[in-house]
């Protein structure tokens, strides 16, 4: 039985980045399930050089619980690590590397559980679900959702092992990402009224973002179990112009808005979108006719909010041995298996504290924690 440890240590020696393939990973968790007779499937995107992994233990004529997580990691660049972001590392009791808190310990624990769950015997199944570009709007797992939701027995119960410090979590924020481009006019900045500035009147709509967002903080609109308890509006990216003495033709700039889980963040960008078309557009074309503003998502995904009195949550309890459910800042995949009708608790091994930072870990005693986690779903569980 290979244990948690050496799955970690085989799991972040591959660089899975979301620009990279994940299909090295992913071949290497077929084989392994292959070694102990564990039939899986695999789910490519177009290019096929990106895969889902989808297995099945136990009865299939039943719904069951699964087990997800995501195999891509956020890049190294420019980060001051002391260690190889790609080579496990312990020291003083924490395993270091590139993934580790985020989530590729709570892959290796459910891999070390394999051969616990095959010897049970299982009342009802238990499904290992993998995902790829998690990290850049939870792209891939909606593939493998649209073959599940087509499926007879939709499982009861979904855990996704994002860094919780092994607390059940029954909600979070949801995200939507969007893109502005702004075409105005260029002319020399001598006579800069004969041109449209793309840059200032990005400013102005960046500014009106600003004042949404500010409206959003109001207190009608809190939800206290979140931290911040509001929806949060932010602009993150701008860029334009060529020279000081040219006035700038064009402009764009990208923004993000994290949606309590009852608000619908596309109301934002459409508050934005009649902004631009009735406020800024007419005096923009006024100077020129070919000035422009166009929108364009970039990713976006559902919050989370299951029912902490729902079958979902009762089992997960279980598990946990804790019914004390939290929310967290952070998006997951939680929101689009809870949209086919699959209840979702995001409950995993290290903490978000050190996910996405140089140096990331995940220490010991947390794995050894999700091992019991896993061992107490198997008791559960066993016919």
């Amino acid at each position: 039985m290979t244990s948690s440890r050496d799955l970690l240590a085989a799991l972040i020696a591959f660089d899975t980045t979301s620009r990279a393939s994940n299909l090295r990973l992913i071949e290497f968790v077929r084989d392994y399930l292959a070694r102990l007779q564990v039939p899986c499937e695999l789910i490519f995107n177009d290019e096929r050089s990106k895969a889902n992994l989808f297995a099945t233990l136990g009865p299939t004529d039943r719904p069951g619980i699964v087990l997800s997580g995501h195999t891509d990691v956020v890049p190294v660049d420019t980060q001051p690590w002391t260690v190889a972001p790609f080579e496990l590392s312990e020291k003083d009791g924490k395993l270091y590397g590139r993934g580790s808190a985020d989530m590729k310990g709570y892959i290796a624990c459910v891999l070390a559980a394999v051969p616990q769950l095959l010897a049970a015997p299982l009342r009802m199944p238990v499904h290992i679900a993998l995902s790829y570009d998690e990290e850049v709007g939870c792209l891939g797992v909606r593939s493998l959702l649209a073959e599940l939701a087509q499926r007879p027995h939709k499982p009861l119960l979904c855990i996704i092992g994002e860094p919780t410090e092994l607390k059940p979590v029954l909600g979070h924020k949801g995200k939507l990402a969007m893109r502005c481009e702004v075409h105005g006019a260029a002319c020399h900045s001598a006579y800069a009224p004969q041109g449209v500035n793309a840059i200032e009147y990005a400013a102005e709509l960046i500014g009106e973002l600003g004042r949404i967002g500010a409206q959003l903080r109001a207190r009608a609109f809190h939800d206290p179990r979140f931290e911040p308890p509001f929806t949060t509006v932010q602009t993150g990216v701008i860029s334009g112009g060529k020279a000081l003495n040219i006035v700038p033709a064009d402009c764009r700039f990208d923004f993000e808005v994290r949606a309590l889980p009852n608000q619908d963040p596309r109301k934002v960008a459409e508050q934005l979108e009649q902004y631009a078309e009735q406020q800024v557009l007419p005096r923009m074309r006024a100077v020129d006719a070919g000035s422009s503003i166009r929108f364009s998502e970039l990713s976006a995904y559902p919050g989370l909010a299951t029912d902490p009195r729902s079958q979902a949550a009762r089992l997960i309890a279980e598990f946990c041995g804790s019914s004390a459910f939290g929310t967290v800042a952070f998006g997951t995949e939680g929101g689009l298996f809870d949209a086919i009708g699959i209840p979702t608790v995001v409950c995993g091994p290290g903490s978000m504290d050190q996910g996405h930072k140089p140096d990331e870990f995940v220490s010991l005693e947390q794995l050894q924690g999700c091992e019991a986690m896993l061992e107490r779903l198997i008791q559960a569980l066993r016919a």
